[in-house]
């Protein structure tokens, strides 16, 4: 186990594989500064999901950024004039539901606030098993993140600390996922993972469909409200 004195930031959207992530980081044993990110996505809804697994996990500080991604656009999460595709667990397409950049962008502020609290981990809750095909989710992204966020701060390029960007979910399928949150007591009913949005997840969106295919294949029952449970 890690030194309780460490620090690690976590990328948390509110959703199912951050919160894993959550539960992960809280078994090292480090300190929690979890970050969150209101970029006017459709389903802002999982903003309130963060901030209970934040205070779940006794997160030290939970902070929560405002950019305005939707002013860009490209993307069914961030533009309400793209309609959300319809789920489909064997899509072989990058879906509509990709928001250019994301990842880059969060793992850029979640960088500087590493530095900015003395953090020597962050963790992003990034798949590249049980997955919709986003570009920024694949271990190649990671690794070339990392080696430039090697020269990006201070902390990094002039004193030499090291801050690591950890994906503990990388190489896991869904139901993995699942299994690995359960373990660690993950508090799934506080997680929204859906695309809509609505107080009750759909069902049939891609997010929901692997979530729901994930819980399926672990043997364990998703503690959410769904409109509809099609698998």
């Amino acid at each position: 186990m890690s030194n309780t004195t460490e620090k690690a930031v976590v990328l948390l959207s509110g959703g199912l594989d951050s919160c894993t992530c959550m539960a992960v980081a809280k078994s090292k044993g480090y300190a929690l500064y979890p970050i969150s990110f209101n970029y006017h996505q459709r389903h802002s809804i999982e903003l309130e999901g963060a901030k209970k697994i934040a205070a779940f996990y006794h997160a030290v500080r939970h902070l929560i950024i405002e950019t305005n991604m939707d002013a860009i656009g490209g993307s069914a999460l961030t533009d309400e004039s793209i309609a959300v595709p319809e789920g489909d667990v064997h899509r072989t397409t990058v879906p509509d539901t990709y928001v250019p950049a994301r990842n880059m962008i969060f793992l850029s502020y979640a960088m500087g606030y590493a530095e900015v609290v003395g953090a020597s981990h962050v963790y992003i809750g990034v798949n590249s098993v049980d997955y919709s095909g986003y570009p920024d989710c694949r271990p190649e992204f990671i690794q070339r993140f990392q080696e430039l966020a090697n020269y990006a701060t201070t902390a990094t390029a002039v004193e030499g600390k090291r801050i690591t960007i950890e994906t503990p979910l990388q190489y896991l399928s869904k139901s993995d996922i699942v299994k690995l949150g359960m373990e660690l007591g993950a508090p799934y009913q506080f997680t929204h993972s859906c695309y809509n949005g609505g107080e009750k997840a759909c069902g049939t969106c891609d997010s929901c469909k692997l979530r729901l295919q994930g819980f399926k294949e672990a043997g364990y029952e998703d503690p959410i409200e769904y409109v509809t449970r099609d698998i």
